[in-house]
């Protein structure tokens, strides 16, 4: 399950290019014949409606789950302790779920201040190191402030920008597989 916000859910985007949609056409091409990915994401939200909404995305029964939660936050200038809490929360559900996750950081928009810049961008990494999720740092790497891989609004990216996220988060997602099924195969065993 892919859960979160707009970069989630492919505002803008046709249908068959949101990042769930081509992150399976990529996990089919590779031979994950027996991988579905859900698009759980909701346009907007913040940590705190991804946290409000866990409960209901956890009803999905997925096996792993890859969080794709922040952007919002930064792009309002909500405190960054209150997207650590957000945060904080929504993994430790997870993790009592015993549900493995690929946790994408987010970093802040740079016009609201170095101090600021630096609280938020430092709160995915703590994250990592309180949960040892599988981790990516920053979702939109290579995509972010490249024009032709973003839509008009400079924000979301467009087909030819989730094509490159895809391309590189793809490792970390396999690694997330390789966890799944190492799981799946202690509890046979």
């Amino acid at each position: 399950m892919a859960f979160g916000d707009s970069l989630v859910h492919g505002y803008g985007l046709p249908a068959g290019d949101p990042f769930p949609a081509q992150l399976q056409a990529r996990l089919q091409d590779e031979g994950y014949t027996d991988v579905s990915v859900l698009n759980a994401g909701n346009s907007g939200d913040t940590t705190a409606a991804g946290l409000a909404r866990i409960g209901w995305a956890l009803a999905d029964d997925p096996d792993a789950i890859i969080v794709v939660l922040g952007a919002n936050d930064g792009l309002r200038g909500i405190e960054p302790s209150n997207t650590l809490q957000n945060m904080d929360a929504l993994l430790a559900e997870l993790e009592r779920a015993e549900i493995p996750v690929l946790l994408t950081g987010m970093l802040a928009p740079r016009n609201l201040g170095a101090d600021y810049a630096e609280a938020f961008d430092a709160v995915f990494p703590s994250l990592r190191e309180t949960y040892d999720p599988v981790y990516y740092p920053f979702f939109l790497e290579g995509v972010a402030t490249v024009p032709e891989l973003n839509q008009a609004d400079g924000i979301h990216p467009n087909s030819q920008g989730v094509a490159t996220i895809v391309e590189n988060i793809l490792p970390k997602v396999e690694e997330l597989i390789l966890r799944v099924r190492e799981r799946s195969a202690a509890a046979e065993g």
